[in-house]
């Protein structure tokens, strides 16, 4: 087995330390979030760090790259007070992985990479009108990782939207059956397969 210590780590050529350390952490959840600017223009780009937070108040956040340079996702929600994260199936990925790209402030990535939005009255954001599980936030807090400048965002759940085919007797959502994409790292994708299903662990209970 291969080993590296932190200094044999910051030594490794940048493009394979960010590939590697964006891979590490293991399969996390594949998203699109959508905001919307004071002229009207959709923005609409791809996150992999958006977490469960609590579901009393129910909360998402998710983790944004340091502002030191211009980021409309940031700036939009700072400004309408809302935002949409957008479950991607595979019929979407590789319209969803182009909004990675770098597109200019006045430029709206859902026609740029041919995804349709859709609006309710309670979320100012944008929604995409495909994906399979649609949740609005409201933007409640950040904090400052002092450590590298990257940002927490908290968002608290307005409005969830999803097929009733895909969720269990028990309320949990089935995204194998959404089709809902996990990534691994900044440009893999993977899609899931149901191995089982538990009881809620107790001390005195063995799965069933």
């Amino acid at each position: 087995m291969k080993q590296l210590d932190g200094s044999d780590i910051l030594q490794l050529d940048k493009r394979q330390r960010a590939q590697l350390i964006n891979s590490c952490s293991g399969i996390r959840s594949a998203n699109l979030i959508g905001s919307i600017d004071d002229k009207e223009v959709k923005n609409l780009t791809i996150f992999n760090s958006v977490m469960h937070l609590g579901s009393h108040p129910p909360m998402l956040c998710f983790m944004l790259r340091p502002t030191t340079v211009t980021r409309n996702t940031y700036d939009n929600i700072k400004r309408t007070g809302d935002f949409t994260i957008n479950h991607i199936h595979t019929g979407m990925l590789q319209q969803a992985h182009q909004t990675s790209a770098k597109y200019p402030a006045d430029i709206s990535e859902f026609d740029e990479v041919g995804l349709r939005s859709y609006f309710t009255d309670r979320i100012k954001s944008p929604y995409v009108e495909a994906a399979p599980v649609k949740i609005g936030c409201s933007f409640k807090n950040e904090y400052l990782i002092e450590e590298n400048g990257c940002r927490l965002i908290i968002g608290e759940i307005e409005e969830l939207m999803f097929d009733e085919d895909h969720q269990f007797d028990d309320g949990a959502l089935d995204l194998v059956s959404t089709e809902s994409v996990g990534a691994i790292g900044l440009d893999t994708y993977v899609s899931a397969s149901l191995i089982d299903r538990f009881n809620y662990a107790r001390p005195e209970k063995n799965k069933c």
